[in-house]
């Protein structure tokens, strides 16, 4: 890991958004509340929550973040769900990598919940796809 212990502490802010392509038929399921496991919104916000809490578990060289707030918006669009996290921190180390994990994971939750919906004849998933994931925003106050 990089020593930081010489830095100072400073408001760290970072935004981060994903996509995930799905069939229409399942994006109506979505809108309407249809899907068997559940909310697919509420599940993919919790999700997106806990692995940005968790990032230093999962990403081997991040440093523990004390985070100060994690916001989730979820946008159900026509190709699809949109996904943007952001993080907030009083650090020494930003906090890109956890609202990257944060959409990562609201992504698969989606995934996970819809998967039923999105197999074709051969349990195959020829148009489902996560893409697009990247930051949009860091900043440093301080």
């Amino acid at each position: 890991m990089v020593e930081i212990s010489g830095k100072p502490d400073v408001v760290r802010v970072a935004r981060a958004e994903g996509f995930i392509r799905l069939r229409r038929e399942t994006i109506e399921k979505i809108r309407k509340g249809e899907v068997k496991k559940g909310n697919v919104i509420a599940v993919a916000q919790l999700a997106a929550i806990q692995a940005v809490k968790h990032t230093w578990e999962i990403v081997p060289l991040c440093h523990p973040i004390p985070i100060t707030g994690v916001d989730v918006d979820i946008f159900v669009e026509d190709e699809g769900v949109r996904v943007s996290v952001t993080v907030r921190a009083i650090a020494k180390t930003g906090v890109e990598m956890e609202a990257l994990t944060g959409v990562s994971a609201a992504l698969l939750a989606v995934w996970d919940m819809v998967k039923a919906y999105e197999k074709d004849e051969k349990s195959q998933y020829p148009y489902t796809a996560i893409e697009a994931i990247r930051v949009v925003e860091k900043i440093k106050h301080g």
